[in-house]
């Protein structure tokens, strides 16, 4: 009897030997995540075993106590591989070793866009983000506010834990946005050309939305620059839809430019307060390299390709204006 006690014992001790240091993962997948939360070992055990990442939860509790996880492990996302031990899962807790997420920063046109970008992204939702990113108080010490918010967001993929907090977020696009203006000349090409960054990311957003391709978009910057300097009202359409908020439009009707909202380009002269999108970066070397041109009009060609005839006089752009309205009417006719 004594011997079958001690194999079982024995056998029991190589199994939780095997499950410690060598394997306890039990899923099939390469790798799996977890999150660790202030809510504690005991319902982060639970969680553990319901995704199979451990078989036995009264083991991991006891080796977490011996390793004194519970005053070491900080909140956050974890990434296990498969065959992973007990005891290197507790190590990586203990020792905070996190995964890390990437935080892909495409075109965005609102602060409510943004905060739900966040929440995909981080560990917070969405409302806490848009109060941050709604509040001058929050904003202040990384030298922005509610209009200029965007400004310190390059669109790129930025690395980082994910449980980084919205001030540390804030700071690493401060640090990104820092760089980004010292690189390629891009300062002092802004200061040639008489505008701050913020002013020429601004208009950059303007000639984002305008248009897909590189060649016309560093017309479109010209014609605009060209239209600021001569003091005239920039009319972009963009500008109009961010006024109301509705990017769905496909056609900007007389009636929509009497908004009185401050971004209405139709309404007030020079920049909107604030950018309307996060433009790509490369738009914005194309505003800062623009040509030097006479043009101070553009409207999209009746082929519908995307592309625009540029004109230095109203009568030339109203031949051209014509012909596109007329070829659009017979579109939307077509489609009714």
């Amino acid at each position: 009897m004594k011997k079958i006690f001690f194999l079982l014992l024995f056998v029991l001790l190589c199994y939780e030997a095997y499950n410690v240091f060598v394997k306890t993962t039990h899923f099939n997948k390469d790798r799996a995540s977890f999150e660790y939360t202030k809510n504690g070992l005991d319902v982060l055990a639970d969680s553990l075993v319901a995704n199979k990442i451990i078989l036995d939860k009264p083991s991991f509790l006891v080796m977490a106590k011996i390793l004194n996880v519970e005053t070491k492990a900080r909140p956050g996302k974890f990434l296990v591989k498969k065959n992973t031990s007990l005891l290197s899962l507790i190590r990586m807790l203990r020792n905070n070793q996190q995964a890390t997420v990437n935080f892909v920063l495409n075109k965005v046109r609102t602060r409510g866009e943004l905060a739900r970008l966040v929440e995909n992204t981080l560990s917070m939702d969405s409302t806490t983000a848009a109060a941050f990113f709604n509040n001058n108080d929050s904003l202040a010490p990384f030298g922005t506010d509610t209009t200029q918010l965007l400004t310190l967001f390059i669109p790129n993929t930025y690395t980082m834990y994910w449980s980084t907090s919205l001030p540390k977020l804030m700071q690493k696009m401060k640090d990104q946005q820092i760089l980004f203006w010292k690189a390629n000349n891009r300062l002092e090409k802004a200061k040639s050309i008489g505008m701050t960054p913020e002013q020429v990311y601004t208009l950059a957003s303007i000639v984002d939305e305008e248009c897909n391709y590189d060649s016309d978009k560093s017309l479109i910057a010209s014609v605009y620059q060209n239209r600021l300097t001569k003091s005239m009202p920039l009319q972009a359409c963009p500008t109009i839809k961010y006024a109301m908020q509705d990017f769905t439009l496909t056609r900007i009707y007389e009636k929509y430019l009497t908004n009185p909202s401050p971004y209405n380009t139709y309404k007030h002269k020079g920049l909107p307060p604030g950018p309307i999108c996060t433009p790509m970066p490369k738009t914005i070397d194309l505003v800062l390299n623009a040509p030097k041109t006479d043009y101070l009009y553009f409207v999209a060609k009746a082929d519908f390709s995307g592309y625009h005839h540029f004109s230095a006089t109203f009568q030339e752009h109203s031949k051209f204006a014509k012909e596109y309205q007329l070829k659009l009417d017979e579109y939307q006719k077509k489609k009714h």
